[in-house]
């Protein structure tokens, strides 16, 4: 690490005539090929990044202050600090600058300063003399121009001509010889009045502003705008304003210095967004103050919109009477749109109580009419007022359509019309769909929302969404993967019709690719790997899109290891799939099985002897706790659970009652199941033994879930409550019906049913 000698400071003066901290970091004088000389180099302690590269000018005045500053102007325009930590450094650097300049390091300024004495802070008076403005007059106005431009380099003589300008009341005089100036079509006078204006924008004041933007001189302004000498023939941007952009008041607005500021902002922003061209590098500062005057004013007229409810109540009002016309809603929907955008502008407490009055006046009930309607501007406007409020509270539009629920019908709940907006988006580019995809996605998301003591809102919502609005969402995949379409996608030649549809193995490696366990116990324990292995056997030695899709999904799964689907796979599919040699993919799955189920036994052979030792014995409850306090803990430290849990078949008193005994059994369970690995039948096929059914993994019940065709073989001759079912599909649906998606942790009656009597698993019939 370089010493502390050159460990410096870097500061820039800013407009304001103050000193802004850029960062710290180690000073050193090197060639830079690109400069073409020796420069200086500052490059920040924290990461390295280059914080200043500055070539030693033999003609710049180098200052050296107080032992441990040193000070220069950099290209006119700014000026720089060096602070150095310690004085030695600060000599080091002195005499390598004093070195290429060829001065005697003992001075304390390297040039003679002329002008720029008066750019260094320390060396100014209090109050120093104001520029001298020449006459206003026509043939003083090239002479006008060229003061101005002259000054914009200079931070400190910019400020002095400002307050010249103010104190005179120049710029009105100035304006009045613009109207000489058109009426004698004087054009180099138009020219210069450009330079001069333009120039006075650049100054960046707000007083200044005032003057130039008030009702009395602002059209004028903009006239002297157009005559750019750079244009063969000026603009015409008065006649935009007066004529072409209408002031349109969905609402007659009383208050007339409201109605002022409006007007004034908007041909504020219309001069800063159309007429100036767009600034340098150099200038991309020096309009900060116009947009900062634009920002207040926006502040501004919300809040006197804001605190006047009765013209809000008159907006809502004719915002959701059926009897305003489709142009007048129009109109109105625009201006909340645009009234949401000006909110932006507001503190984030101001913000909150801007939301929360729209929310009391009605706004969700009124984006809901609106989003329904066939007009696309319409529709894409109220699109833009939701994202601000979904964007300011996703748990208040939660809460609302919750709400809504309890009075209206699942085909109009304000979240399902968002649904069906996103489906059936009619832009070529889904510019609509993607926007409102990423509003839904925020109000489903688990991360956002809220837990209290009275209520969890991730379990109310969720229940309800998958109640009232999943069937909405997911029509269009139903659709696709329906029997209809996928006999039609069947693989030609095959004689098996259990095959899987591209859109379910695009939506079921998305799944996966998500990496959450939730997901992944919720695949398993509905035995959703049927399908797809079965697609890839029936495609047999095909090399086509499905082969690679079903390739790469377990490929995916090998890759990232993820654990409690590898076990699933390799322990219920692994003998139909050995023989797939073409690729080492599976062979990859039982390698990875086999390591971890290793690993796993060596953690057990760790136990401490005295929990393998008969001596201490505990009844069987405390032994169950303890267990499962073990593989809990053993779950903490890998991040995931690697150890499949041992289904209970008997009663909580028939548990074994020492750890040996457990151990016993669980090694008997193991070789159990592998006896029962899918074998190959005589016909070709594979047989498989599962001990639970699909229909319980689905949350299936009543006339609400699918109904599967179900043949099982007899019993297994172990007396296992298992049976043998060959993996061929025939899944028929209840037209309309739901699916339960997910299970939610009080849904405690399923789990006991399945946890006490495993179930025969179906036999998916050809």
């Amino acid at each position: 690490m370089s010493d502390t000698r050159r460990r410096v400071k870097v500061y820039t003066l800013n407009e304001d005539r103050q000193w802004d901290d850029r960062g710290t970091g180690h000073v050193s004088s090197t060639y830079v090929e690109r400069l073409k000389g020796m420069s200086l180099l500052v490059r920040a302690e924290s990461d390295g990044s280059l914080l200043l590269e500055s070539k030693i000018n033999p003609n710049t005045a180098y200052q050296k202050q107080q032992d441990t500053l040193i000070v220069w102007s950099e290209a006119e325009n700014y000026d720089l600090a060096l602070s150095f930590q310690e004085k030695a450094g600060c000599d080091e650097i002195w005499e390598k600058i004093c070195q290429v300049q060829g001065k005697d390091p003992s001075v304390e300024v390297t040039q003679d300063l002329i002008e720029s004495e008066e750019e260094h802070i320390e060396e100014m008076p209090e109050t120093s003399p104001l520029i001298d403005l020449p006459t206003c007059e026509l043939n003083k106005l090239e002479e006008i121009a060229d003061l101005v431009t002259s000054v914009l380099s200079s931070p400190i003589r910019r400020e002095k001509l400002a307050l010249a300008l103010e104190n005179e009341g120049y710029i009105k005089k100035l304006l009045q010889l613009f109207q000489v100036c058109e009426n004698l079509e004087n054009t180099e006078g138009l020219h210069h009045l450009y330079e001069i204006i333009r120039g006075i924008l650049f100054l960046n004041k707000a007083t200044l502003f005032e003057v130039m933007f008030s009702d009395e001189c602002i059209m004028d302004v903009v006239g002297c705008l157009e005559y750019d000498p750079s244009l063969a023939q000026p603009k015409r941007h008065r006649e935009f304003l007066t004529k072409t952009a209408k002031f349109k008041e969905v609402i007659p607005i009383t208050d007339s210095e409201l109605r002022q500021k409006i007007h004034q902002t908007y041909r504020v922003q219309y001069i800063q967004d159309i007429i100036l061209p767009t600034p340098s590098v150099f200038e991309e500062n020096f309009l900060s103050t116009l947009t900062s005057f634009i920002f207040f004013n926006k502040v501004e007229i919300v809040s006197m919109l804001q605190e006047d409810e009765k013209f809000l109540s008159e907006v809502f009002a004719q915002l959701t009477d059926e009897a305003t016309d489709d142009d007048k809603r129009c109109e109105l929907v625009n201006f909340f749109k645009e009234f949401c955008a000006f909110s932006q502008t507001l503190q984030p407490q101001n913000r909150d109580a801007f939301f929360k009055t729209l929310a009391k006046l009605g706004i969700l009930p009124a984006l809901e009419i609106v989003m329904g309607m066939d007009d696309l501007q319409v529709r894409s406007a109220a699109t833009d007022i939701f994202s601000y409020l979904v964007e300011f509270s996703p748990s208040m539009v939660r809460e609302f359509v919750m709400q809504e629920a309890q009075q209206s019908d699942d085909d109009i709940l304000l979240i399902n019309v968002v649904i069906e907006q996103m489906i059936c988006d009619t832009d070529p580019e889904l510019g609509g769909a993607v926007q409102l995809m990423g509003l839904l996605r925020t109000l489903i998301d688990p991360e956002n929302m809220l837990a209290t003591a009275n209520k969890t809102e991730k379990s109310e919502f969720l229940n309800f969404f998958y109640n009232h609005c999943m069937h909405v969402l997911t029509a269009p995949l139903l659709a696709n993967t329906s029997e209809d379409k996928c006999e039609k996608d069947a693989v030609v030649g095959s004689t098996k019709s259990n095959t899987i549809c591209p859109g379910a193995l695009r939506f079921m490696r998305r799944i996966i690719g998500l990496k959450d366990e939730f997901y992944n116990r919720y695949i398993t324990k509905g035995n959703l790997f049927e399908p797809v292995i079965n697609a890839l056997l029936d495609n047999g030695t095909r090399y086509n899109l499905l082969n690679s899709a079903v390739i790469e999904l377990f490929e995916f799964i090998r890759v990232e290891d993820i654990k409690s689907l590898i076990a699933h796979i390799v322990e219920n599919f692994y003998n139909a799939l050995e023989s797939i040699e073409y690729v080492q993919t599976f062979k990859g799955l039982k390698t990875k099985y086999e390591q971890e189920k290793d690993r796993q036994n060596q953690k057990l052979n760790s136990v401490p002897s005295i929990l393998r030792s008969n001596r201490f014995r505990r009844d069987a409850r405390a032994l169950e706790e303890d267990e499962e306090m073990w593989f809990n803990e053993d779950e903490e430290e890998e991040g995931e659970a690697v150890v499949p849990p041992v289904e209970k078949s008997k009663q909580e008193d028939d548990f074994p009652d020492s750890y040996e005994k457990f151990m016993e059994t669980k090694k008997a369970k193991e070789s159990e199941d592998k006896e029962n690995l899918p074998k190959r039948t005589s016909a070709g096929g594979f047989k498989f033994t599962f001990s639970h059914s699909a229909s319980a993994a689905n949350g299936a019940n009543g006339a609400n879930s699918k109904s599967v065709a179900a043949q099982t073989s007899p019993a297994s001759s172990n007396g296992s409550s298992s049976k043998n079912a060959t993996l061929t599909t025939a899944v028929t649906a209840t037209k309309g019906s739901l699916v339960g998606l997910v299970d939610y942790p009080d849904d405690e009656d399923d789990d006991e049913e399945e946890e006490t009597s495993p179930r025969k698993r179906p036999r998916l019939g050809s």
